[in-house]
């Protein structure tokens, strides 16, 4: 004998106690006609059996099914009926033989199934369930009878979790039963939903409390999550739904549970807007042949003892059959109509004679095979072979539950449906799960569309496989439904958490400049390499632009222009000079002076053109040597004539002759004397740390200034600090010299030209350290030039003038005569 326990009813009435009379028995109310249908295909199963000549050909299987009219109470009391016998007295004959029942199928329903399960453990009975999926029965330690023909709820909750990631879906709701069932799948739900995403809101739904139900359907409603997942048996789904339909709440995508998903007639009719389009994780679909055919022949006559057939008959065709005197279903007759019991099964079409979605009622005849297949091992055991002490064998006419209990563990078989059904070592069956769509057809029927499959044992990377072109979208644009607390950051930005918010709920910050993110949803940018800048959408490093000063662009060209027209003037002045060079305007103090001067302006000139263009170790170093010597050589070729013609007109003893102290060779000396200082300065810069070519990145966020780095500050200091030393000597000496004979002296000149000289490079300082990128180089190229050109014009633009314009006071004679006063 093999016992069943099914929720065949919803609801359990239970009887008065008076304690006065012993009390009644549970009435049960709201019959199920699907469920119904599990009860006969355990029917089926053992009748097939019994046909069967190579599976238990000397036995013949029995069954004794029970309801537990969805009540803990009612299933105790069976599990106990099943165990014990139907005696009320046990007598020593009753404890010989074969125990009443020698396995359980059933209890469907997890919260039943660990109170059975305890029970049973302690005889070591097996219990076979088909639906009771709670993770908690794994433990063996607790449970170790149990087996089960459906993956436990971690595996379901890990395909729900693939499931909505594959969707995108990264904020969701979750409602469980307040059981066992309800309870273990909200926690591992929320870890597996966690590594990816966030509950909008994780709550427990009691189906007898009316407010808890209203505060659900409230936190539904205000929700930003538009996918929920529900962990709920179909009973209690029922009343959500209901519930939800009286407030009008649409637009959500729901994610069915195993144990409601295949009820895809619960969104027939008005509740198709709301539920239509339901995704749900269901036992995988069976195919069992001549089902349907049994199904339709069944009639109360067949088995005048099973009240639980009179009912489904009643319940059926909506009337009371003649020869019963129960009352328990008159809600469901038609104006008292009476049944016969020869009405035609199939005049109604119900989900009762609907094999197309087999699922838990697959699941029922995997586990009264799996009861059989154990059985037929046991009773094809060898002696002397065995696996009990002593290599025995079992009984098969006395054996214990714990024998059996052996067997079971080990059992392995393959179904007509090409199933392979085993159990592991926890007694769970193998994950494998279909993906339903609840889709409605032409003819209004409402059906769990298979849409796609989960395999635990598929040897390909992607276990989860989807037909997403068969989905049916209950919204209006009909494709697949956004639900994100957050939108998600587009590449360019990187998400910011709100302070105590999930981690889903964040604002989307732009990357600072020069900082990228290249990806969705990026935490933190990423700073780009120094020679690279962020574009404009900030999701690219593009090269910055280099820029230096060229001879390509109009600054460059200006400036090279002047530089070229200083080196013409001053050839020009160079070619003049050697013409005249024996009139007294040129061999007035010292025309080899003014030749050496000229030559100097003329690299000076020519040293501001090593400042365009490309820099490179050659051109950094070789600017500023020349830029510094030009400068020295052009300022002591000044000092030197300074010297010279104060030294002249402050002579005071007559017969004096400055060309016996400071002739023609001391002037030369000390103008080499100062240049060599200078030359001396660049050769320890140079040997020390030299000037180099540089990326400049600070100055620009999108370019890179190409410049010349001094190197050493302290050398670049001391090749200006010399430079500004002898101009400021030459300054104060002239300043000095200013009063002297105009005619024949250049004091108030070169006065005149040291004090453009000192504005430039005075004026210099604070406009080079703010100009930025190339206009540096530049403003450095016009102090040189604007420098150059004040000593160029105002030292040798009079005497040019005299020597073209004025020959004829480009006497010794004019010069003379006006110039000496009269009393000397």
């Amino acid at each position: 004998m093999i016992g069943g326990i099914f929720a065949v009813h919803f609801k359990a009435i239970p009887p008065e106690i008076s304690f006065r009379a012993r009390p009644q028995d549970w009435m049960c109310d709201s019959f199920d006609i699907p469920v119904f249908q599990r009860s006969q295909i355990m029917v089926f199963a053992i009748e097939e059996i019994n046909r069967n000549k190579l599976l238990l050909p000397t036995l013949t299987l029995g069954y004794r099914i029970y309801d537990n009219c969805m009540n803990l109470q009612v299933s105790l009391r069976a599990a106990s009926t099943l165990t014990a016998g139907l005696d009320d007295a046990m007598t020593d004959a009753n404890c010989k033989g074969l125990p009443p029942v020698v396995a359980i199928v059933g209890e469907p329903l997890s919260t039943h199934s660990i109170a059975i399960a305890r029970i049973l453990g302690l005889f070591s009975i097996p219990q076979v369930s088909f639906c009771a999926s709670c993770p908690c029965l794994s433990n063996k330690k607790e449970f170790p009878s149990f087996f089960r023909t459906v993956p436990n709820d971690a595996f379901q909750v890990k395909v729900m979790a693939k499931l909505i990631k594959h969707f995108g879906w990264t904020w969701v709701g979750v409602i469980g039963s307040d059981d066992d069932y309800g309870l273990y799948a909200l926690g591992s739900f929320n870890e597996e939903i966690n590594k990816f995403g966030c509950i909008a809101f994780s709550v427990t739904l009691k189906v007898n409390e009316k407010n808890n139900i209203l505060n659900i359907v409230k936190i539904i409603k205000q929700s930003t999550a538009k996918v929920i997942v529900v962990f709920l048996t179909k009973l209690d789904v029922t009343v959500l739904m209901k519930e939800i339909v009286q407030q009008n709440i649409t637009g959500r995508q729901w994610i069915a549970s195993e144990a409601w998903s295949a009820f895809a007639a619960l969104a027939g009719n008005e509740k198709f807007d709301y539920f239509g389009g339901t995704l749900g994780i269901a036992a995988r679909r069976g195919v069992i042949p001549g089902l349907e055919e049994f199904l339709l022949q069944i009639q109360p006559s067949s088995d005048p003892e099973n009240n639980l057939l009179k009912q489904f008959w009643e319940t059926m065709f909506g009337c009371k059959l003649l020869y019963t005197s129960d009352t328990s279903n008159s809600s469901n007759m038609i104006d008292n109509k009476i049944c016969t019991g020869s009405e035609d099964m199939r005049s109604k079409k119900t989900e009762f004679t609907d094999v197309s979605q087999l699922r838990a009622s697959y699941s029922v005849y995997k586990a009264v095979y799996a009861v059989a297949y154990a059985l037929h091992d046991l009773l094809n055991c060898q002696s002397g072979n065995g696996p009990f002490e002593n290599n025995t064998c079992a009984d098969i006419k006395n054996f214990k539950p714990w024998q059996l209990l052996h067997y079971l563990k080990k059992v392995t078989f393959t179904t007509h449906f090409g199933e392979r059904v085993a159990f592991d070592e926890n007694g769970d069956a193998l994950a494998v799960f279909d993906i339903v769509n609840w889709q409605q057809m032409a003819d209004g029927t409402m059906i769990s569309k298979t849409i796609g499959v989960f395999n635990q044992l598929s040897v390909s990377q992607d276990q989860l496989i989807l037909n997403e072109e068969d989905i049916f979208w209950n919204f209006k644009s009909g494709t697949v439904p956004e639900s994100f607390c957050s939108k998600s950051c587009s590449p360019g930005t990187r998400k910011a958490i709100r302070k105590g918010e999930p981690i889903c709920c964040f604002d989307c910050i732009p990357c600072a400049d020069g900082e990228i993110s290249s990806q969705t949803d990026s935490t933190e940018c990423s700073r780009c390499l120094p020679d690279f800048w962020s574009n404009q959408k900030r999701n690219k490093c593009e090269p910055r632009e280099i820029e230096f000063l060229s001879y390509e662009d109009a600054m460059g060209v200006s400036l090279t222009v002047t530089a070229l027209l200083g080196v013409f003037i001053s050839v020009s002045v160079l070619v003049v000079f050697i013409r005249y060079r024996n009139t007294p305007v040129v061999k007035a103090n010292n025309s080899e002076l003014s030749f050496l001067l000229l030559v100097s302006l003329l690299l000076c000139f020519l040293c501001s053109l090593c400042f365009i263009g490309k820099p490179s170790d050659l051109t950094c170093m070789f600017r500023h040597v020349l830029f510094g010597i030009s400068f020295v050589l052009c300022i002591s070729c000044i000092l030197v004539k300074t010297i010279v013609v104060i030294m002249a007109f402050k002579a005071k003893l007559p017969g004096y002759n400055i060309t016996k102290w400071f002739g023609i060779s001391q002037q030369r000396g000390t103008v080499f004397f100062f240049t060599f200082i200078q030359a001396l300065i660049c050769i320890v810069w140079l040997t020390t740390a030299p000037p180099y070519p540089f990326k400049n990145t600070k100055h620009h966020p999108t370019k890179v200034i190409f410049e010349c780095d001094v190197g050493s500050v302290t050398g670049f200091s001391c090749l200006l600090g010399y430079i500004g030393l002898l101009a400021g000597i030459s300054f104060l000496l002239a300043f000095l010299a200013r009063h002297l004979p105009d005619k024949f002296n250049e004091a108030k000149f070169i006065t005149f030209s040291m004090l453009i000289f000192c504005a430039v490079w005075i004026t210099f300082i604070p406009a080079y350290i703010s100009s930025p990128g190339k206009h540096t180089v530049a403003v450095e190229i016009f102090a040189i030039l604007a420098s150059s050109f004040g000593l160029l014009i105002a030292i040798f633009a009079p005497k040019c003038y005299i020597i073209l314009f004025k020959p004829e006071q480009n006497t010794k004679k004019a010069l003379m005569g006006r110039d000496i006063p009269k009393n000397k």
